[in-house]
C-alpha cells in the first residue's frame, strides 16, 4: 500500500495514456473504478496518487473523449466526492452522548486491513491546514483508540476533499489558470484598473483546459460535487458546538478545527465555471438556468458572508468576493443588471465592515457602474471638471 501499489498506479495510467486509443474501449471502466478503490482508502498517500491519476489520465486524454466517455469521467468524480465527504465530523458525538440516531454513524470510515498503518500516522501538512489553521492534530491520550482511528481517517477524507476540488479546477481550467487570475484581480484592485476590463468577457488567451470539450450538462454534474462540498463545509464552519466537541475529544491543535479551505476553494472554482458559461455564446442555451444558478450562489455567497461574526473568517473570503466581484464587473450591460440589482442591498451591508483596500475599491468600481447601467447618474461630459474628492 505505501511502496508499490502506489508506483504502479501511476505506471497503469502512463501505459494506459500511452495506448489510450487501443485501451479504452476495453479497460476505461476498469480504470476508474481502480481509481475510485485507491482514493477510498485509510492511506493518505494512495488516496492523494489516485486523485492525482485521475487529473493526468483526463487532462492528457481529455481531448479524444466522447460525450459517454465524459458521462462516465463526472460520474467517477461525483462517485469520489460523495465517498470521501467526511460526513462523520457533524455526527460524531461524546462518550455517553450518542443517540439512536447517531448510532450508526459514528463510524463511517472503512477500514482496509492493509491500510491500518496509515492511520497511526499524522495527516499531512494540506489536511491540517484544511482542518486547523497553523497546528497538527494529536490524538490525546484519554481518546478512546476508535476515535483516534475514526479522526484519522476523517482528516485523509478532508485531504481528498481539497485535492478533489483541485482536481476539477486544474481539468476545467488548467493548473495554475486560477491562481494567475486571483494574483491578476488582487493587482487590479490595488492599481484600480478595474476599468479598462469593465463590459468585457475577461477571457484572454489560448483555452488550455478541458472546458472546451465539456458540455452544459457536464459542467452542471461538476458543479453539483463543488457545490455539495462547499455547503457541508459551510455547515461545519458554522457549527460551533460541534467543532468545540470535537476539539474537546482531541481533534484538535491550538484551535478548533475549521474547513475555511474546502469552504472557499468549492465555491471559487464554482464561480468561475458559472461566470465562465454565462458569457459562452456556444452554451446559449444553458444560458437561463446558468444565470438563475449564478444568482442563486452569489446571493447565497453574499447571504453567508454578511453572517459572519470572525474577522479571521471574512479575511478568508477576500479573494472570493473579489473574484465574485470583478467577474460580475466584467460583464456586459444586459448580464450585469439582474446581477447587480440582486447584490446591491447585500454590498450595501458589506460596508459596514472593516474591508481591505482593494475590495474597497472594487465595491466603489461596483456602485459606480450601478449607477450607470441604472441611470442614476450621468457620467460628466467629456472634457468636464470632476467632482472634488473630499
Amino acid at each position: 500500500m505505501t511502496t508499490t501499489c502506489n508506483h504502479a498506479l501511476y505506471a497503469i495510467c502512463d501505459v494506459f495514456t500511452h495506448f489510450y486509443e487501443a485501451l479504452s474501449p476495453i479497460l476505461l471502466p476498469d480504470i476508474f473504478t481502480q481509481l475510485q478503490w485507491c482514493v477510498r482508502q485509510d492511506n493518505e498517500q494512495l488516496a492523494r496518487s489516485g486523485t492525482n491519476c485521475l487529473e493526468n489520465l483526463v487532462i492528457l486524454n481529455g481531448e479524444k473523449f466522447s460525450p459517454e466517455v465524459w458521462d462516465m469521467t463526472c460520474s467517477c468524480m461525483k462517485e469520489i466526492f460523495q465517498n470521501t465527504c467526511p460526513h462523520a465530523l457533524l455526527t460524531w458525538r461524546p462518550v455517553g452522548q450518542e443517540d439512536e440516531s447517531s448510532e450508526g454513524k459514528h463510524f463511517e470510515v472503512d477500514f482496509d486491513a492493509q491500510s491500518q498503518g496509515s492511520l497511526d500516522r499524522a495527516a499531512s501538512e494540506r489536511g491540517h491546514s484544511q482542518m486547523s489553521s497553523d497546528d497538527t492534530w494529536k490524538g490525546r491520550s484519554n481518546t478512546r483508540a476508535s476515535d483516534q482511528r475514526l479522526f484519522a481517517g476523517l482528516l485523509i477524507k478532508c485531504v481528498v476533499q481539497l485535492e478533489l476540488i483541485q482536481t476539477i479546477d486544474n481539468i476545467v481550467f488548467y493548473p495554475s489558470t486560477s491562481k494567475k487570475e486571483d494574483a491578476d484581480n488582487m493587482s487590479a484592485a490595488q492599481r484600480d484598473t478595474l476599468q479598462e476590463v469593465t463590459g468585457e468577457t475577461g477571457e484572454t488567451g489560448a483555452e488550455q483546459g478541458m472546458y472546451v470539450h465539456l458540455s452544459s450538462c457536464h459542467l452542471f454534474r461538476l458543479l453539483d460535487c463543488l457545490l455539495e462540498s462547499h455547503r457541508f463545509a459551510k455547515d461545519f464552519n458554522s457549527n460551533n458546538e460541534q467543532r468545540t466537541a470535537l476539539w474537546r475529544a482531541g481533534f484538535k491543535g491550538k484551535s478548533k478545527p475549521n474547513l475555511l479551505k474546502q469552504e472557499s476553494t468549492s465555491l471559487a472554482c464554482s464561480l468561475r465555471i458559472l461566470f465562465k458559461m454565462n458569457s459562452d455564446p456556444k452554451l446559449q442555451e444553458a444560458w437561463n438556468d446558468t444565470q438563475e444558478l449564478l444568482m442563486s450562489v452569489c446571493s447565497e455567497a453574499l447571504d453567508y458572508f454578511i453572517s459572519l461574526t470572525s474577522e479571521s473568517h471574512r479575511e478568508a473570503w477576500n479573494n472570493l468576493l473579489l473574484l465574485l466581484l470583478t467577474r460580475t464587473l466584467r460583464l456586459p450591460d444586459h448580464k450585469f443588471r439582474p446581477l447587480s440589482s440582486s447584490f446591491y442591498p447585500r454590498l450595501c451591508e458589506m460596508m459596514q465592515f472593516d474591508l481591505i483596500p482593494e475590495l474597497r475599491a472594487v465595491l466603489r468600481r461596483f456602485f459606480l457602474r450601478i449607477g450607470s447601467v441604472f441611470h442614476i447618474h450621468a457620467p460628466p461630459p467629456e472634457g468636464a471638471a470632476a467632482l472634488p474628492v473630499t
